[in-house]
């Protein structure tokens, strides 16, 4: 419980160093969201100044900070400059279509590279080995866009199999099943894309690390005692890939709502990537740190957790803890 509530200040302590620092990096930036009406001349100076305090933007940059930070505490992000909208209500409203691509995505990726990376080190130097091995740099390697865009040629505009976008057919409304399916169907390139774009550098990884594992005193003396196959998978190499692998997946929390700007864009989807991109170049500031502090919450909240099961895992990283 004491090392819980260590952690739990030490995510409090760097959330507000982080709100901070963006907060005043943002707003130190040149132009802003006002900077397009400063140079319209159909717009006066007094309906400026107007629209600065009902924003807030005519006060001190100390008090925007600590009316925004008490605000944040509520979840209370303010008002987008953009749309008029609740910063909350914008971002609920394009966070479940990026939050269901990513944790399929990620779910894959870590299944299917813990697979493929596993037996390829089991089978080191043969056929299969040499074929993951390429196929991961193949997946490294590629670009998202124009894998996006070749999957588009392919399978949407020659083939029409697949929506080339959007995440609904016309037409198709409601909450039944035929509506469900249909999203799913629109969603089926840009998960692949995700997937593909994720797998090669964890494949090599996991390769790695298993090689390293196979290459120990304990295995070798395993082996000596005829241990073999899934009892040696289960027993020894598992138990010892585990912990960077909770450490990764504790990492790529913050990735299941940052969604893809080039995805979104591709696939005419509304989610989480496109908003950040799009509020960036308007500087709509509210929503841009409330973007910020929620990535930034995930990215500690998750090594906190990772750091809590490793401790679980591993009784050594609790006492250099």
């Amino acid at each position: 419980m004491k090392l819980v509530l260590q952690k739990l200040g030490y995510v409090v302590l760097m959330l507000c160093i982080i709100s901070l620092i963006s907060f005043g990096a943002i707003h130190l930036a040149p132009n802003s969201f006002f900077a397009s009406g400063e140079l319209n001349p159909n717009i006066t100076p007094e309906a400026l100044e107007q629209l600065k305090h009902v924003y807030g933007l005519d006060q001190s940059l100390p008090a925007q900070f600590f009316a925004w930070f008490k605000a944040m505490l509520q979840l209370d992000f303010g008002i987008s400059f953009a749309s008029g909208k609740a910063v909350r209500d914008e971002i609920l409203e394009r966070l479940p279509i990026t939050l269901l691509m990513n944790v399929v995505s990620l779910i894959f990726v870590f299944i299917l590279a813990l697979y493929w990376g596993i037996k390829s080190a089991m089978k080191q130097s043969s056929l299969y080995d040499k074929s993951i091995k390429q196929f991961a740099l193949i997946s490294y390697a590629m670009p998202s866009f124009y894998l996006s865009l070749l999957l588009v040629i392919v399978f949407s505009v020659q083939w029409k199999f697949f929506p080339i976008s959007g995440l609904h057919s016309q037409g198709i409304n409601g909450n039944s099943m035929i509506y469900i399916l249909d999203m799913a169907w629109h969603l089926v390139l840009p998960i692949f894309v995700m997937v593909f774009g994720g797998l090669g550098s964890l494949i090599l990884y996991v390769r790695s690390l298993t090689l390293n594992i196979l290459k120990s005193d304990y295995i070798f003396f395993a082996k000596s005692r005829g241990i073999e196959g899934r009892a040696l998978l289960t027993h020894f190499i598992l138990p010892n890939l585990s912990p960077p692998i909770v450490t990764i997946l504790g990492l790529s929390l913050p990735g299941l709502i940052g969604g893809s700007v080039i995805l979104e864009s591709i696939f005419a989807i509304n989610g989480m990537g496109l908003l950040f991109y799009q509020s960036a170049l308007s500087r709509d500031y509210p929503v841009i740190m409330g973007i910020l502090i929620i990535s930034s919450f995930l990215t500690l909240f998750g090594n906190m957790i990772a750091d809590l099961i490793l401790t679980k895992l591993n009784p050594h990283f609790k006492r250099r803890g």
